[in-house]
């Protein structure tokens, strides 16, 4: 298949790509920097320029829109109001147009969690792309699967985190990891390439737990520490060593439709994190290859 994928040199864009290449697709990455890698076929420019944004999807059979100012440029005010309705919102609605235009019929949109923070910058555009998809999949027949993750940002983006630990940190609260997005959408790919939906599905995405329903509803009843210790007390001391705090109780997702629909199971958890702490230590494991 040719896939084209908006957003191509980010961190998801790079994971899928080399996938999407080993299994014998054809990705074709467009953004506004160059990849990392030579996985696929690189178009140079924005999806906000139409002619190219045209051009690269002709003949595609998936589109995967990636592309988007994350809550990230938010927080840390990298961006404005303007760069997120400029290319969270209008981007999306040149995605969604150009592929009527050409024909393209099957969609994979990256939405957000934070659509339920419909009131923040980032949370607001995601909204109004989900929006725009229902729209189009009912004016045009556009078979579309939106997915829901959490923040998927890896440890390897030194841009976003500093170190193996800071990354930690932030998973250590209820993440999921950028292996586990990238079995999500590849399968929602291979899904749509095998059925037709009459209206677009909505799947959240999160990541693997060692933790039950139970544990979090009694988190640590028998003293701070306990639930955690439950299930990883071979490295309590090595998480207090790192700064990590073994009392803090995750909050997860529901994600029982993204199994049932896709075939979802995440791999990545808690204990995955903690035995590669103690593999690489604070640095962390390597940068994959790409």
């Amino acid at each position: 298949m040719r896939i084209l994928l908006t957003g191509g040199s980010s961190d998801l864009g790079h994971v899928l790509s080399k996938e999407l290449k080993n299994r014998g697709d054809t990705p074709l990455r467009i953004d506004v920097r160059a990849p990392m890698s030579d996985s696929g076929v690189y178009i140079n420019g924005s999806i906000l320029d139409r002619p190219l944004l045209r051009q690269s999807m002709e003949g595609v059979d998936c589109a995967v829109h990636i592309a988007a100012w994350h809550g990230f440029h938010e927080f840390t005010k990298q961006k404005d109001v303007y760069d997120f309705w400029e290319l969270n919102v209008t981007g999306t609605s040149y995605v969604l147009q150009t592929a009527v235009e050409t024909g393209v019929k099957k969609i994979v949109h990256i939405s957000s969690e934070s659509v339920l923070d419909w009131s923040g910058i980032y949370g607001h555009t995601k909204v109004l792309g989900e929006e725009m998809v229902r729209a189009y999949a009912q004016r045009h027949g556009l078979e579309i699967i939106i997915l829901r993750p959490r923040a998927f940002i890896p440890h390897w983006n030194k841009a976003t985190y500093g170190s193996f630990v800071e990354w930690a940190q932030w998973f250590w609260k209820g993440a999921v990891h950028i292996d586990d997005m990238n079995q999500a959408v590849i399968q929602a790919i291979d899904f749509l390439a095998e059925k037709s939906i009459p209206a677009p599905l909505t799947l959240t995405v999160d990541g693997a737990y060692e933790y039950t329903a139970n544990d979090l509803s009694n988190w640590d009843a028998d003293g701070a520490g306990t639930t955690f210790k439950k299930y990883y007390s071979e490295y309590y001391d090595l998480a207090i060593k790192h700064g990590l705090d073994p009392a803090l109780k995750p909050t997860t997702l529901d994600i029982t439709e993204t199994r049932q629909q896709l075939g979802y199971e995440p791999q990545y958890s808690l204990r995955n994190l903690l035995v590669e702490l103690e593999l690489f230590g604070a640095d962390g494991p390597p940068m994959p290859t790409f």
